[in-house]
């Protein structure tokens, strides 16, 4: 039997819902409190995005680090009494607190788009855009390297700005329903957004000084005069044609590729090469023992594997350091060792025929100066190897700690099981350098360089179209481990020709024609190049 209760009870559970009366506010928390809530997300995600920047910018590029762009853009700014005045209170903690102080601003300019987010949808743009546009011109104003500088604090803004919104939709007033499950989760979210934040920032910053600290000990670095410094440099050697490559590559200028997301970062205190192994005698040498051995200095042309025809990925410095045959002598290899596994710091290994390293006509080097100075980071400080004649993938390992004297058979470097060659002798090349587009019709200069490491070039040719080869002028060299210049007069005339070029060794032996990419050797063939002439 039904009641009139019962009735009434289910007509009120079918009832539709009433509208919100005027006046009257939607379900969830009141406006005050999701503001507060809406600049919590934007510390947040702002401290999200700071660490992002911080830590890309320690990986990729340190000149791209935020906080220390904007805090040099201040002391930049500001007038002499007051960064006086900050000495004398603070002492050696002035740029830290600045540092700080430069956070809390950047989080507080966070937390306000996070407010203006919530208020009218898209407007947070525009405080996340100024904060980035403040910190990348003060960026830019460093001078920095390269644009890769420019990424991190590009990625974080962005991906702070865009979990900002996601963040927020929950926040957003609504008229019927139940409270979001997005809601009920915000402050879980919130949290774990600043506490990946706050681990990028503290994790940049801490790479960031060590960096700091390994750039200092670097410039305390006094290199000793070499007891057996380099051959004078010929006047002859460098041309000095526009265009043209120079005979000794400056150190900034100098090719990089090696295998290390993050250049390692040593302490020449810290640092020791164990040498073991096939050894009658295992050694370890410091750096300051290598500091007090008899060093030697030598023009040494390196060039990577993966170099194309007329590619750039070479260069020419003067070597500092110690001859590996002599720390190998002391550990005395034993009978049937024919490889030598050297190991870096970030655990990358090549392995080098034992006899190159040992054979007293090639200047094979332990280095610790490049062009007069400790050896750049990222070119390997505080110790590397140059090797004259090989590839680098077998034999020019930065920043070195082990030299493991073993077999091929036994082991095998980092590239030998990716397919690529055990050994890896420098093949003979040559490369155009001018011209490489249009010129006017009458004298053209033709000039590059040639190389065939240990062995030295005897002559280079260049053809045009298909005419005959054309014997070029060589520039003079230190030696047979240096690439060496040349030139050719050519009379052009109007039209579209094609220039090549090829070398021969002073062995007689001529550069191949066969064409052959890096892989699994190093790359073959002449370089050629088309020109206009008008």
């Amino acid at each position: 039997m039904t009641t009139a209760g019962d009735t009434e009870s289910r007509a009120t559970e079918h009832r539709p819902a009433e509208p919100p009366r005027p006046g009257s506010r939607p379900p969830g928390p009141a406006p005050a409190a999701r503001g507060g809530t809406a600049v919590l997300v934007g510390l947040a995600t702002g401290l999200l995005g700071l660490g992002i920047a911080e830590l890309g910018a320690a990986l990729l590029a340190p000149d791209g680090s935020p906080l220390v762009a904007v805090g040099d853009a201040v002391i930049a700014t500001l007038p002499g009494p007051m960064i006086n005045f900050g000495k004398a209170v603070l002492g050696t903690a002035d740029k830290p607190v600045l540092i700080i102080i430069i956070a809390l601003v950047s989080l507080a300019v966070a937390g306000l788009a996070g407010w203006s987010e919530l208020r009218v949808r898209f407007a947070g743009i525009v405080p996340v855009a100024v904060l980035a546009g403040l910190a990348l011109f003060a960026i830019g104003a460093r001078g920095p390297d390269s644009a890769l500088a420019y990424v991190p604090m590009i990625i974080g803004s962005v991906v702070a700005y865009l979990i900002l919104r996601a963040l927020l939709a929950s926040l957003r007033p609504r008229q019927t329903g139940p409270v979001s499950a997005g809601r009920r989760n915000l402050l879980g979210s919130t949290i774990l957004v600043a506490a990946l934040g706050a681990v990028g920032t503290v994790a940049g910053r801490a790479l960031a000084g060590a960096s700091q600290a390994i750039t200092e000990a670097r410039d305390r670095v006094l290199l000793p005069a070499p007891s057996r410094p380099a051959a004078p440099v010929p006047a002859g050697a460098d041309l000095r044609i526009p265009d043209l490559t120079p005979y000794v590559t400056p150190n900034d200028a100098f090719y990089r590729i090696d295998t290390a997301l993050q250049v390692p970062r040593i302490d020449p205190a810290n640092w020791s090469l164990r040498v073991y192994g096939m050894v009658e005698r295992e050694i370890t040498i410091s750096f300051a023992e290598l500091l007090q051995k008899p060093l030697e200095e030598h023009l040494v042309t390196l060039c990577c594997v993966s170099n194309e025809v007329g590619g750039s990925l070479i260069g020419n410095a003067r070597w500092l350091g110690y001859p590996i045959r002599d720390v190998l002598a002391a550990a005395r290899p034993k009978a049937g060792a024919d490889m030598v596994l050297s190991k870096s710091q970030d655990g990358f290994t090549a392995g080098t025929p034992l006899e190159v390293l040992t054979d007293r006509n090639r200047q094979s080097l332990l280095a610790i100066g490049m062009n007069g100075e400790p050896l750049p980071v990222e070119h390997g400080f505080p110790v590397r190897m140059v090797v004259p004649g090989l590839y680098g993938y077998v034999s020019a390992t930065k920043w070195v700690v082990e030299l493991k004297v073993t077999t091929f058979a036994a082991d095998m470097g980092y590239w030998t099981p990716l397919g690529w060659s055990a050994l890896g002798p420098i093949k003979i090349a040559s490369r155009i350098d001018t011209p490489r587009s249009g010129v006017t019709a009458g004298t053209v200069m033709i000039a590059g360089v040639a190389w065939a490491q240990h062995t030295g070039i005897g002559r280079v040719e260049v053809k045009i179209d298909n005419d005959a080869w054309q014997e070029a002028r060589i520039a003079d060299v230190t030696g047979p481990d240096t690439w060496r210049q040349w030139s050719y007069e050519w009379s052009a005339s109007p039209g579209n020709h094609m220039i090549t070029v090829r070398a021969t060794d002073a062995t007689g032996q001529v550069q191949t024609e066969q064409s052959a990419p890096p892989a699994p050797d190093g790359a073959s063939g002449y370089h050629t190049v088309s020109i206009n002439v008008s």
